[in-house]
């Protein structure tokens, strides 16, 4: 289970079924597109000597990672089919430029020396439920406190939804827990569209209490993939997903469940229910 994944199925079961067992494509979008290159400039930026980690030098960086981006994914290129004067893709590779110089007036680049980039984390939990993910960035400190840092391009939640926010970084906490041994002294997030960071300094309390909920929450994934009854969630996301047309929501049928289902006992669900709560 990925954070991501874990994600899903809290913000829509059905929406998991498509990404996870059916795999129905979905298109690029242009936020997420940026977030990937604004990532990967951030990245390649401590490559170079503490001193030459400037604004300029990093805004340079971004026409290179946008032909590599392409190279590596070349599904991004339609994104800009219409535009064959590349006026929108300008104004898009600006924006991420306008991305990237705003991160120096949150964190001095010249002052850190990363242990860890896009670092791929994986734990095995005493139940056997495996956990994976990728770290934007792990710092540690001379004393050996760990600091996990996540860039987020888009806007900073508000209050009452920085909850949802954290999860993600308590489950890297947790991963990073059961692999050392040691808590994170700090989660930060650093939300490069709002200008804010957001931190959270986690205890031991924290990381089994997501424990206790990625296990019921795979318990529950389980149940749907024995069952064949995933439910749609309807939110204000919904207006954002890619598979209105195949969601009963929407007047859509889900495609035929490829997975063998359990047989129901008595009134329990029917492969590929769907109802209300």
């Amino acid at each position: 289970m990925s954070p991501s994944r874990a994600s899903d199925f809290m913000q829509c079961p059905l929406l998991y079924r498509f990404r996870v067992i059916d795999r129905l494509p979905e298109k690029p979008s242009e936020a997420a597109t940026r977030g990937t290159l604004v990532h990967a400039v951030l990245e390649r930026l401590f490559d170079a000597p503490a001193a030459e980690r400037t604004a300029p030098r990093a805004k340079s960086l971004v026409p290179g990672q946008w032909d590599r981006l392409r190279e590596s994914r070349p599904e991004v290129v339609e994104l800009f089919a219409d535009d064959p004067e590349g006026e929108r893709l300008a104004r898009w590779l600006a924006e991420a430029e306008s991305l990237v110089e705003r991160w120096f007036t949150l964190e001095d680049p010249s002052r850190l020396e990363p242990a860890e980039r896009e670092l791929f984390v994986e734990a095995e939990l005493d139940s056997g439920l495996r956990l994976r993910g990728i770290i934007d960035r792990v710092d540690v400190a001379p004393t050996g406190e760990v600091r996990i840092v996540d860039y987020k391009t888009g806007k900073a939640p508000r209050p009452e939804y920085a909850e949802g926010a954290l999860f993600q970084m308590k489950f890297y906490a947790l991963v990073v827990w059961r692999l050392k041994n040691v808590v994170p002294r700090r989660l930060q997030l650093v939300y490069l569209g709002s200008g804010d960071v957001l931190t959270y300094d986690p205890v031991l309390a924290d990381l089994e209490r997501v424990e206790r909920k990625l296990l019921a929450l795979w318990e529950a994934i389980r149940e749907a993939t024995e069952t064949g009854d995933w439910r749609p969630r309807p939110t204000k996301l919904c207006g954002w997903c890619d598979h209105r047309t195949h969601c009963p929501e929407f007047g859509g049928t889900p495609p035929p469940y490829p997975l063998t289902v359990r047989a129901p006992e008595s009134g329990g669900a029917r492969q590929g229910r769907i109802g209300p709560d």
